[in-house]
């Protein structure tokens, strides 16, 4: 597993959280690392949030976050509205979030290549070629 964190520890993220939603989030990031190697991680302790993408730049450089709560843990895209999968949930304009809630939730492969596509969806990796219409 390549991580490359930046700013914070994942520990103290998931420092909180029962020992289950711990290992829940331990084995999201692994997933977010198999998705794209050498990921970069921003942890935000305070916030409970660990974020990834390709800098340290929030919503320009990320494409998915981990926030553990006390019975789930959301397992967020930041550009979650362009993807229609029934597992996302959410209103906002880009925001979506997964609740996952069990290790075999974590588990389901559709997962696994949900953060695939996001890891090759964020917009500053596409070509002009390939951009969303804006």
């Amino acid at each position: 597993m390549t991580i490359k964190t930046v700013d914070g520890k994942f520990e103290d993220v998931v420092a909180d959280a029962t020992p289950e939603m711990r290992e829940i989030a331990e084995k999201l990031r692994r997933l977010i690392a198999a998705a794209m190697p050498g990921v970069t991680e921003v942890c935000w302790p305070n916030l409970r949030i660990a974020s990834y993408g390709v800098g340290p730049r929030k919503m320009s450089e990320h494409f998915v976050y981990i926030a553990p709560q006390s019975k789930h843990v959301n397992l967020g895209f930041y550009y979650g509205s362009d993807f229609k999968n029934p597992r996302l949930e959410g209103t906002g304009k880009s925001l979506r979030h997964a609740k996952i809630c069990t290790q075999e939730d974590a588990n389901d492969p559709a997962l696994a290549e949900l953060l695939r596509k996001a890891s090759k969806h964020l917009p500053r990796l596409q070509t002009k070629s390939n951009q969303r219409p804006t």
